[in-house]
């Protein structure tokens, strides 16, 4: 169901005492090959964790056997030390992992972290370096170690993410962590994919890249970069399938959705799932700002959280962006009932009903014949209480 559905991959997840509840913290996903493929997207906020500093390096060269992660600690903003902890780490991986016939260095694990920024003393060390024995100890390629290693990498997540797409003699799956700060970037994201397809790590990178471009950079909680966000796509060719490059991507993306899916219906404190659809834009890119600025909006979710169908604060929105439209001739609708036609009041807003959870939004720009949908959710109480109660 998740990182072990595909062939050639081990994981586990166990309580090495990162957190201070005393949860799962620690997991392993390890492939044993044959190949070592391997691909990554990272946060583009310029204030990047330790995890992301080593596994940018680590990566350069499109192989990866392992990936160790902790919830916990985002060992951000921690100096050389936290540095130092992140090069130990992947080098006790290493240690742990290799043999006399197939010997893995450092340069071959990549590494993250999740949890508060400032967090990676010679405690958070200790704990890391023990969940690393831990789950070298404890590595399965069954459902439950895989479900282990998802729900060790939570934080405020509420349930574990995972997907699975089998096709075409291959699979991949996945799991994630994620529940506030989503936005693109990656959101405060962890990711880990694994096929046992066979496929080359420039493949691996353009499939991955197109399939974030569309799922997790889409997804827009609350307008927050995150410092730690890491997806990894991990390829050990078991399978013996080599599959084109275009089943490749449709695969990976499928899985990246269902776990953006996932993530948006796990965001911190939301009453409502909310899709954004753009349509009739000049340009896919000028259909994404579009409903990237109604996302970001904190009037419109929070009207959103009210059940109000105000769609006067969704014009106020689009009208900010340099999106090719003229706002007196756009159409709004909230969940299939048209209350702005032509930039003039339409339907009864008394039409709309904003009780279920998945919320529809649709604007229609009649500039052109583009679109796009970006997932968000309404600003809620318990978010504003969250997020200033949080501690891992």
């Amino acid at each position: 169901m998740s990182v072990t559905a595909a062939s050639g991959f081990r994981a586990a997840g166990v309580a090495a005492g990162v957190k201070a509840s005393g949860g799962l913290d620690v997991a392993l996903v390890v492939n044993d090959g044959p190949l070592d493929a391997a691909a990554a997207v990272f946060t583009s906020n310029r204030a990047k964790a330790n995890p992301v500093l080593w596994s940018q390096q680590a990566i350069a060269g499109g192989t990866a056997r392992a990936v160790i992660l902790n919830a916990g600690g985002a060992n951000c903003f921690t100096g050389a030390f936290g540095f130092q902890t992140t090069h130990q780490t992947a080098e006790r991986v290493a240690e742990r992992l290799g043999t006399a016939t197939q010997p893995i260095g450092a340069i071959d694990v990549q590494v993250c972290s999740t949890g508060l920024i400032g967090v990676g003393d010679e405690a958070f060390r200790a704990a890391v370096l023990r969940g690393v024995d831990l789950t070298a100890d404890a590595l399965a390629a069954d459902d439950a170690a895989g479900l282990a290693a998802a729900q060790a990498i939570m934080t405020t997540d509420s349930k574990p993410k995972q997907a699975v797409v089998t096709t075409d003699g291959f699979t991949v799956g996945g799991m994630a962590k994620g529940a506030g700060m989503l936005a693109p970037g990656l959101a405060t994201m962890l990711v880990v994919l694994t096929t046992d397809a066979q496929a080359d790590a420039d493949v691996l990178d353009r499939a991955l890249r197109a399939a974030t471009s569309t799922t997790f950079d889409r997804l827009d909680s609350d307008g927050c970069m995150s410092t730690n966000d890491t997806v990894l796509l991990l390829a050990s060719g078991a399978s013996g399938s080599r599959p084109d490059e275009a089943a490749l991507t449709a695969a990976v993306t499928a899985v990246c959705d269902d776990l953006a899916a996932q993530l948006h219906g796990d965001a911190e404190g939301a009453t409502h799932d909310i899709a954004i659809e753009v349509r009739s834009a000049a340009s896919e890119e000028e259909a994404v700002v579009v409903a990237r600025s109604v996302a970001r909006s904190n009037l419109f979710k929070a009207a959103i959280f009210g059940n109000d169908p105000n769609w006067g604060r969704v014009l106020a929105a689009i009208g900010t962006t340099d999106a090719s439209f003229d706002p007196y001739a756009v159409d709004v609708h909230f969940n299939g009932v048209r209350v702005c036609h032509a930039g003039e009041p339409d339907r009864p807003r008394e039409e709309v009903d904003l009780s279920p959870r998945a919320t529809h939004i649709l604007i229609e720009l009649f500039a052109g014949d583009a679109t796009a949908t970006v997932r968000t959710n309404d600003l809620t109480h318990d978010y504003v209480h969250e997020n200033s109660a949080y501690a891992s």
